[in-house]
């Protein structure tokens, strides 16, 4: 534990500095009002009832009434500035997080699990908010508590005080021994729970389901779940029977010290140096005494938990921005669409460095390595890329390969048309993530209408460049909602424009909802030339200035093709469009076609010149396209 660190985590106190002197204010009040009632006992006992003093057993009854009241009004007081701190806590780290996640770059996303994401807005922001909400709180009441019962102890008698502290040994070894067994039991129980989980969320998603019912494992996956949720079970009973024996030895350990403390000052009270009412006191006192030296005991281990959630919660905080945005950046206006690529090279591998640390956290699905095998991770050691030269164009070769695009250079004028085809596998894609800055190029530069990327707003960028992907993704809400994502403030009016120019809107005018239909997640409840002509309506509505399209049609019923292929010719209108083609139609309109293979631009020219070279082109037209004949 680092003195910055612990600085840092008393930072997100420092905006509630009021409430918490507030609690620590209660704190000290509680404290007081707890050590009232051991003495009142005492009055009664020694003096009250002795000598039948009617009027002192009313005052002190009602007292022993008002004392619980206050303590309790108090408790009500701490407990909300309790959580008005934690909740702002939670709050103030949720949104840092948040919004330290949405400017990461697509890069960071493809490599970090979603449900490590979630453990860290959740999990990790609950348990930095315990250390300051809850583990200090406690930390503090308990330590106030133990200071001030020893002192009203010791000013009862020093000899009873010193025996009740000589029994803490005893209490604090047998505290850590068990304690330390169930933690580990509690460490196995949450990892057969997270076995179990994440059982059930591999085989009760969307996907998951499909496939146990298209191959009839109903029954596998039945008695694979009753074995994981049976070591839930058993693991719950072990831990429910240690439990019960930490609690046991740890009250015959409290008991060893009261059985010390009563006998010794019942010796006292036969003697006649001690009274009745003083030891009921100082027993009272004892119970106190011991329940805040085991919260104290268990403290340091549960503020060390604490602060590694702050440590990953940090980690995210300082994560580089692998797409920044320098200080002046500008704003584009009256952009006219000229695309330029100067020399472009990426590679993924040097996009590295922003993902996060693997987390053991217990419980957590995301340590569940094989979810239905539960076999541990590993894996063989990747082998570095042959170097030796190929030719630039070799049929049916590999395209696996380090750098993902090579010395890419072209230019497309204000309202071009270029097509991008070529190989699966190619880097046609990649290109096409480098235009809106999804990525960064390794080496080279991109320009629009003159100025490089990177000094341009991301924001402004966005608005200018718009992109439907080839997987469609549609929010789990209404097509409404997932249309007006492109324009917020766009009216019923031009929604329907933009529908009908995708040729969706006749369909979604036949739902029962109509615009106010929910699609389900990811779009499921639509076929995927639905999706598609809804991304189509959601980038018309969107109107960029330059078009970024992977018009990818191979699963698609010649019916959707057909109108996707209208709705095209809308969209494409006018705009400065790079599209990655996958039909001849796109090409043949197309001003300038980019053939990739392996990462370069092998060829590149309009179709009928790129037909008589003979060469990957006119392989794909012959293969992919059904071109059979040298000309059209």
């Amino acid at each position: 534990m680092t003195k910055t660190l612990l600085r840092r985590v008393l930072s997100y106190a420092t905006p509630y500095r009021k409430p918490i002197i507030g609690m620590l204010a209660l704190i000290l009040l509680n404290s007081g009002l707890n050590l009232v009632s051991p003495l009142i006992f005492r009055q009664l006992i020694d003096k009250v009832l002795p000598n039948k003093d009617i009027r002192g057993l009313v005052y002190y009854s009602m007292a022993l009434l008002v004392i619980p009241l206050l303590s309790g009004a108090l408790s009500v007081l701490q407990r909300w500035l309790n959580a008005s701190v934690g909740e702002g806590v939670i709050f103030d780290l949720r949104v840092a997080l948040f919004e330290r996640l949405q400017r990461m770059s697509l890069h960071f996303f493809t490599h970090t699990k979603v449900g490590e994401l979630m453990s860290r807005l959740n999990n990790d922001v609950i348990g930095a908010q315990n250390a300051i909400s809850n583990t200090i709180v406690n930390m503090i009441t308990n330590l106030v508590q133990a200071v001030a019962l020893l002192a009203v102890m010791v000013s009862l008698d020093w000899r009873l005080t010193l025996v009740s502290v000589l029994i803490l040994p005893l209490f604090i070894l047998t505290a850590r021994k068990l304690g330390s067994l169930l933690r580990e039991i509690a460490r196995r129980q949450m990892e057969m729970n997270a076995q179990m989980n994440a059982h059930m969320n591999e085989t009760l998603n969307i996907g998951g389901a499909l496939l146990v019912k298209l191959f009839g494992r109903r029954r596998e996956e039945v008695q694979r779940f009753r074995e994981r949720a049976a070591n839930v079970q058993q693991m719950g009973v072990q831990r429910a029977a240690i439990s019960s024996v930490f609690m046991m030895l740890i009250g015959l350990v409290g008991a060893v010290g009261t059985a010390l403390v009563y006998g010794l000052g019942g010796w006292f009270v036969i003697q006649g140096t001690f009274t009745i009412g003083t030891i009921v006191a100082f027993g009272s006192y004892l119970v106190l005494l011991y329940s805040a030296l085991q919260g104290l005991s268990s403290a340091p281990v549960e503020f060390s938990t604490s602060l590694v959630s702050f440590e990953r919660v940090f980690e995210v905080l300082d994560l580089p921005e692998d797409i920044p945005e320098p200080p002046q950046a500008q704003t584009l206006v009256d952009v006219r669409g000229e695309l330029v690529f100067e020399d472009v090279s990426f590679s993924y591998e040097a996009e590295g460095g922003t993902a996060l640390s693997r987390v053991k956290r217990y419980g957590s699905m995301e340590n569940v390595a094989a979810v239905l095998s539960l076999e541990k991770e590993g894996g063989t050691e990747e082998k570095p890329q042959d170097e030796t030269p190929e030719p630039i164009y070799s049929e049916g070769r590999s395209q696996a390969r380090a750098v993902a695009l090579e010395h890419i250079s072209f230019r497309c004028e204000p309202g071009q048309l270029i097509a991008l085809v070529g190989p699966s596998g190619a880097g046609k894609t990649t290109l096409t993530y480098l235009i809106p800055r999804l990525y960064d190029p390794t080496k080279g530069r991109i320009l629009l209408d003159g100025m490089d990327l990177r000094q341009l707003r991301l924001d402004s960028l966005a608005q200018i460049v718009g992109m439907v992907t080839q997987e469609v993704t549609l929010f789990h809400d209404s097509i409404r909602t997932n249309l007006l994502y492109a324009r917020p403030n766009a009216t019923q009016g031009e929604l329907e424009q933009a529908a009908q120019a995708a040729n969706i809107h006749d369909f979604i005018m036949g739902l029962p909802h109509r615009y106010d239909t929910i699609v389900g997640e990811r779009g499921y409840r639509l076929s995927g030339g639905e999706k598609q002509r809804i991304a189509l309506a959601r980038v018309i509505l969107k109107d960029p200035r330059i078009l970024v399209l992977d018009e990818a049609t191979s699963h698609l019923d010649s019916e959707s093709e057909a109108l996707i292929q209208e709705a095209l010719k809308h969209v494409l209108q006018g705009r400065t469009s790079i599209v990655i083609a996958h039909r001849l139609s796109t090409i043949l309109a197309a001003d300038q076609i980019l053939v990739f293979d392996r990462g370069q631009i092998v060829e590149q020219g309009c179709h009928d010149e790129l037909l008589h070279l003979g060469g990957l082109y006119a392989h794909l037209c012959e293969t992919q396209f059904k071109l059979t004949t040298p000309t059209l």
